[in-house]
């Protein structure tokens, strides 16, 4: 046997219909595809999710409420107005602020909030500082140090 020889089983091979060639070919006149419309023309339809020209589902939904984010950052929170009890020029950080009393629990890295006043001069390292924060901490006669390339904030929710 030689490979020009070999040919497919009888009855294996079918013919592809022709569409559109005469009413006799049981195709014939809209092939199948009704009249007019974008649905009729050859080419491809509408992509997968198009629901003609309004926002599809797939782009609304993150949109509404209650789709919570994916990997949320915790911070330890602190307000400017709570490291005004503390002495002046020490140095603020997370674990100086438990042991202080400040802080009760450790939920990710330290960040500073704005809320208050502050009077005392502090060197406060922390993972970050709202604007109004760094700017109250550094005109009282302080200064800030930015710990976010080193710390991570944690992802867990405990």
């Amino acid at each position: 046997m030689r490979i020009h020889e070999v040919s497919p089983q009888k009855g294996s091979n079918k013919d592809r219909r022709r569409i559109g060639r005469g009413i006799s070919a049981g195709q014939g006149a809209s092939g199948g595809f009704g009249m007019r419309g974008q649905k009729s023309r050859s080419g491809t339809g509408t992509k997968a999710g198009f629901e003609g020209g309004q926002m599809p589902l797939y782009r609304r939904v993150p949109k509404l409420k209650h789709f919570p984010l994916v990997n949320p950052s915790y911070y330890t929170i602190i307000n400017v107005g709570k490291l005004n009890g503390l002495p002046a020029n020490t140095e603020v950080t997370l674990e100086s602020l438990m042991e202080a009393g400040l802080i009760t629990s450790n939920d990710g890295p330290l960040k500073v909030l704005g809320n208050g006043e502050l009077t005392v001069p502090l060197t406060v390292k922390a993972a970050g500082f709202t604007k109004s924060a760094k700017a109250k901490i550094e005109a009282a006669g302080g200064s800030c140090q930015d710990l976010s390339t080193t710390a991570e904030p944690s992802t867990d929710n405990e």
